[in-house]
């Protein structure tokens, strides 16, 4: 059956091109070139790393069997020449020397040619396909990438991605491959089998990542977005518990929290089979938060996901937020004893306002970025800049990730502080000069734009406010009101706020853009596939495309009563208008 182009329009995004219904019978939205191309510069970072680790390994291998050959050569040359002691039995030095020595490289050699080979080309699955987009573009974009097998259990989205892999032509055909399935039943039936997979849902992952992290191969990677933003930020904090096992608060750094919920999780999926993750980068762009993770086995290792996980206190007050780890490890001997957390780590009240706490969590404390790997992403990027269609702002998020602290969880507000005491703020230079003046470190937040990272304690936080407002008094505020319960107390710690030549990153030293916005109105999430489009989409698409839609809906709808009506005619049914015409002139005459 051919395809009429009349019906379909041609969408172009990197090296790609599909064929989209006109009508919304498929999911696609544009906004996430944004993810789709952090995605491939990820996945050309890990094609890399693998073929460099393998390298390494083979290497190593390479080394200690060729200590095992040379110890066997000489043994089995002791034993077949029992004069070697002070005789050459024949034989030179040099020839002896051949035999002990270049037999060993050489098989070594062999050996080390003969394992380079089984590296095969990394294989993809794209659980969630859709129109195919992903696959297609990872298939024809990424250099050494291996099979894409691209799944979904909608018919319509298997059909249309089929069509987009004729249409981009031999090579997708080829290298990426459709089916009908379900995509948790695939992934369970091919355990270890993938060395990378991607989950992009629509809506939350919780369902699809018990089976993910076991079709993930060993040192594989795991890709995956969550785009229930409200359920993971604390609006329906009991949802974001049965869903992900944590309970969210809702603070400034929510968005980050939810980043380390959503990693909290997949590891408990993972633990449940003996295996760990890694995060490599961990993103909050647009409306989503989207993970990166390698995948590894070890019983013994998994052991201290305790150590990586905490629960969160903040005050209902003020902006105090205190962590609490789930466990901890004493060394004992030559091995190390696991224990629980030591806790609380805060008393029933606030020491600094003297309001309640909530509590949240678990979540995962330990680094989300892989600094090494950011750095690498971040060159391989701007390396290939023509290649990437979102690179303004895929560039911004990696620079400004680039430049986070990456043991320090979770991220103070300015704005807020200042709101709290009810002062004018400080610049963000001025207050991360006299954090870096109390002997502290401070960065920014890829999250938002006024995020201020920092491992200097709430005590020092709020000294420095207390400072600030001694040069910038305040109207007086009610005493009960938690601004005037912090600030009636003196600071401890004299604030320094002379201009230090750390307060601003290199990125804002050398003014490059770190957080840009969006390229056009309505740049956001859309509708679900097959859903009628009506008035109430207006927020998600604007006016003009939901009355194009339905004007377009109104015109089709008459065109088909029209055409039903003129096939009525032909198949002899009478028309009552013109026999009724017929009729009177008769009667006339």
């Amino acid at each position: 059956m051919e395809t009429d182009l009349n019906d379909y329009t041609v969408i172009k995004e990197g090296e790609a091109e599909v064929l989209m219904h006109k009508k919304n019978q498929v999911f696609f939205n544009k906004a996430q070139v944004n993810n789709r191309d952090m995605s491939i510069a990820v996945l050309r970072a890990y094609i890399s790393k693998r073929k460099q680790e393998h390298e390494a390994m083979l290497s190593k291998r390479a080394r200690s069997s060729g200590k095992v050959l040379e110890k066997d050569v000489s043994e089995t040359s002791k034993e077949e020449n029992p004069t070697a002691n002070g005789e050459d039995n024949g034989k030179t030095n040099g020839e002896h020397e051949v035999t002990t020595q270049d037999g060993p490289k050489e098989a070594a050699k062999a050996a080390y040619e003969s394992a380079r080979r089984e590296l095969k080309p990394p294989r993809v699955l794209e659980a969630l396909s859709a129109s195919g987009l992903r696959a297609l573009r990872y298939a024809r974009e990424v250099e050494g990438i291996g099979q894409v097998v691209a799944l979904d259990n909608d018919p319509a989205s298997v059909e249309a991605c089929q069509r987009n892999i004729k249409f981009n032509g031999l090579m997708s055909t080829s290298k990426v491959e459709s089916h009908l399935t379900d995509a948790r039943v695939h992934m369970l039936s091919h355990p270890k089998d993938f060395d990378v997979v991607d989950l992009d849902p629509y809506g939350a992952p919780s369902i699809f990542l018990d089976s993910a992290v076991q079709s993930v191969a060993d040192g594989g990677l795991l890709m995956c977005t969550a785009t229930d933003m409200a359920v993971l930020c604390g609006a329906n904090g009991e949802v974001c518990y049965s869903k992900y096992g944590s309970y969210p608060l809702k603070g400034k750094y929510c968005h980050e929290m939810a980043l380390r919920i959503l990693l909290a999780s997949i590891e408990s999926h993972a633990n449940r089979y003996k295996r760990y993750i890694v995060p490599v980068l961990s993103v909050q762009m647009d409306f989503y938060v989207r993970v990166f993770v390698r995948v590894y086995t070890s019983a013994s290792a998994m052991k201290n996901t305790p150590l990586k996980l905490s629960y969160v206190y903040q005050c209902i007050g003020c902006d105090s937020f205190h962590l609490q780890s789930v466990g901890r490890s004493l060394p004992k001997n030559n091995s190390v004893r696991y224990l629980p957390g030591v806790g609380p780590v805060v008393p029933q009240d606030c020491t600094h306002c003297g309001k309640k706490y909530n509590m949240g969590g678990p979540i995962w404390s330990a680094p989300i970025h892989d600094q090494e790997w950011v750095t690498s992403i971040l060159s391989g990027v701007k390396s290939m800049k023509d290649r990437y269609p979102a690179y303004d702002r895929i560039c911004a998020v990696l620079t400004t990730i680039s430049e986070e602290l990456p043991d320090v969880p979770l991220f103070l507000s300015l704005h807020s502080l200042s709101a709290t005491l009810k002062c004018t703020s400080p610049s963000a230079a001025l207050f991360r000069s006299a954090v870096i003046n109390a002997k502290y470190r401070v960065s920014g937040s890829h999250v938002n734009p006024l995020g201020i990272k920092t491992d200097a304690p709430m005590e020092i936080i709020w000294d420095i406010m207390r400072c600030w407002v001694k040069n910038h008094p305040i109207k007086p505020q009610s005493p009960e009101h938690p601004g005037s319960v912090i600030l009636s107390k003196e600071p401890s710690h004299q604030a320094d706020f002379s201009r230090h030549v750390g307060s601003l990153s290199k990125a804002q030293a050398k003014k490059v853009a770190r957080f840009l916005p969006n390229p056009e109105k309505h740049w956001g999430p859309k509708i679900r596939a097959g859903r009628t489009i009506t008035s109430k989409h207006v927020s998600l698409l604007g006016h003009e495309a939901v009355n194009g839609h339905l004007n377009g809906n109104h015109k089709e709808a008459g065109a088909e009563v029209e055409e039903e009506h003129q096939e009525d005619i032909i198949e002899g049914e009478p028309d009552l208008k013109r026999q009724k015409t017929t009729e009177d002139i008769a009667s006339t005459s």
